[in-house]
C-alpha cells in the first residue's frame, strides 16, 4: 500500500522490499462536484477554516482576515478548480513546498456570502465542525465591524487561539 501513496516508498523500504511495485492509480476523469454533501464531507477531511491576525502599525496592532480552504494533491487540481465555478469565487494556488495545489477564498465578501451559508445548509462534521462554529461567530463580529474595537478584537483572538490546532475540546 506504502508503494502506492502520493510520495511511494522511502529509499529504506526499497532496499527491505525490492520486489514491491505500485500499483497504478485510476485516473479520475470527471473532477465535479456531485453533491454539496459530497463538497461538506469532503471539506470534514481536507478543508480548513482559518482566522489569521497580521501585525500592523494601528490603534489596535492587528488586521483580521479569514479563509476558507481545501488542499489535495495536484493531480487533483481540475476537482480544486471547479470549486471557483462551483462557489463564483475564489483562487487556485501553487503549494511552493511540494506537489499540492489548495482552493482558497480570502475575500470576505464572499466568505461571508457564498461560504458562510453553503457550510451553514450542508454540515461540515467530526472536530471541523467546532472549527466552523467559531469560525462563524468570528465572520458575525466582523460583519458587525466590532473587530475595529479592541473588546471585539479580543474576542476574535480567544477564538482563533482555540481554533484548529489550538483546539483541546
Amino acid at each position: 500500500m506504502r508503494a502506492s501513496l502520493n510520495l511511494g516508498c522511502s529509499e529504506d523500504l526499497k532496499l527491505a522490499f525490492p520486489k514491491t511495485t505500485p500499483v497504478k492509480k485510476a485516473e479520475v476523469v470527471n473532477q465535479k462536484i456531485p453533491h454539496p454533501e459530497w463538497l461538506a464531507g469532503f471539506t470534514s477531511g481536507e478543508g480548513n477554516f482559518s482566522i489569521k491576525a497580521t501585525k500592523i502599525q494601528s490603534k489596535l496592532g492587528f488586521k483580521i482576515s479569514v479563509r476558507f480552504r481545501l488542499s489535495q494533491h495536484s493531480r487533483d487540481k481540475e476537482l480544486l478548480s471547479s470549486l471557483i465555478s462551483y462557489f463564483e469565487c475564489g483562487v487556485l494556488v501553487k503549494d511552493s513546498r511540494g506537489p499540492a495545489v489548495e482552493y482558497s477564498v480570502y475575500k470576505f465578501s464572499d466568505v461571508y456570502v457564498k461560504i458562510l451559508p453553503f457550510f451553514s445548509e450542508h454540515k461540515v462534521r467530526g472536530v471541523k465542525a467546532w472549527d466552523f462554529q467559531d469560525w462563524c461567530r468570528a465572520l458575525e463580529i466582523i460583519q458587525a465591524k466590532g473587530h475595529l474595537t479592541q473588546e471585539g478584537l479580543d474576542e476574535i483572538l480567544k477564538i482563533k487561539a482555540k481554533m484548529n490546532k489550538g483546539r483541546s475540546e
